[in-house]
């Protein structure tokens, strides 16, 4: 176990754990697993001995009318300021989850057990927990660190290889914007490498959770460093929800959108090297798309202040910096992307 302090609260690490740990960390009268239909189907046996809800599964349930109905079922199950909500699931139900112990009798303490890959080195760490209002993406949440995270590899094997993409999505950011070794490491092996040996993936799974660790502890509440892992989200948030495209889909695109709008206005000559390793785990690169409606989206979006928008962009490789852009110029960028 590792635990990571943050400003008013810390988060205990099991690092390539297992699910039976659970009921050592928890004590499993007071806690209320959540998770969706595809994790509960293919994972029935681990979650005989729990209390659980499970929803839906899929992004579209992102939403307040899914935190009602939980809320509705914590209520029948007489949940109290000593329960402890387990979200295990990957991004929409750590996200769900984390809202849903933030706002239920003002606060009650919550954990996480990602079952993806995006879940493993993003979603579930750093305390952003939120949901979608209509297109516009993780429009309303909070900031709140969960008490523990417990890594079970093995819950992998039933992830679609579509969910093994996605996740890489998030690692070949954490590349992109904070460790030029990582990418080197990415160009050298392939999903297929890391899928097959078992040390390799959790070495890199935990080197991924460690660099948003630590970016997080050094700007918790996104006034400056935060910012950076935002990186390839701008315009992929835009396109996500309207274009019907995974996360790691959409922040794959607003990659090499981003790496583009880095060499016109930061003269980054590596553009084509981030292109091209996205490619090679089988990620979008690029998508027919309405200029004018991406671009009503993104001037909603959370980076915007008044008339600038806060976007990420690279100087290199494993070095990214936040420019901010009129949100005219910006206009005419996305017009010509």
């Amino acid at each position: 176990m590792q635990t990571i302090k943050f400003s008013n609260a810390s988060t205990d690490f099991y690092f390539d754990s297992s699910l039976k740990q659970l009921g050592k960390i928890v004590d499993k009268q007071n806690a209320i697993v959540i998770t969706d239909q595809n994790i509960f189907n293919a994972h029935e046996s681990r979650f005989k001995s729990f209390n659980t809800i499970v929803i839906p599964a899929g992004e579209e349930q992102k939403k307040q009318s899914t935190v009602d109905d939980i809320i509705l079922k914590l209520i029948q199950n007489k949940a109290d300021r000593k329960s402890v909500l387990v979200g295990v699931g990957g991004g929409v139900i750590t996200d769900l989850t984390g809202y849903t112990a933030s706002v239920y009798m003002r606060g009650i303490p919550f954990g996480f057990v990602p079952t993806t890959i995006l879940g493993l080195v993003d979603a579930s760490i750093g305390g952003k927990n939120g949901i979608d209002v209509g297109v516009y993406k993780n429009m309303v949440g909070i900031i709140r660190q969960p008490s523990f995270l417990l890594h079970d590899l093995t819950l992998l094997q039933s992830l679609p290889e579509k969910e093994w993409q996605n996740g890489f999505a998030e690692i070949i950011k954490h590349a992109c914007i904070k460790d030029a070794a990582m990418f080197k490491q990415l160009e050298q092996y392939s999903l297929k490498d890391f899928k097959a040996d078992k040390t390799l993936l959790a070495e890199l799974i935990k080197r991924n959770a460690l660099i948003k660790t630590k970016v997080v502890q050094k700007d918790e509440f996104e006034k400056g460093d935060r910012r950076l892992l935002n990186f390839g989200h701008t315009i992929g948030h835009a396109i996500e929800t309207q274009y019907n495209l995974m996360h790691g889909e959409a922040v794959a695109i607003g990659m090499v959108f981003a790496s583009e709008i880095s060499h016109q206005l930061k003269g980054f000559k590596e553009q084509d090297r981030v292109k091209s390793l996205i490619e090679k785990y089988q990620l979008p690169t690029t998508i027919q798309f309405d200029a004018k409606k991406v671009f009503e989206v993104l001037a909603m979006d959370k980076k915007r202040v008044q008339k600038e928008m806060n976007f990420v962009l690279l100087d290199k490789v494993g070095k990214a910096v936040v420019h901010p852009i009129a949100l005219k110029q910006l206009e005419k960028i996305i017009n010509k992307l």
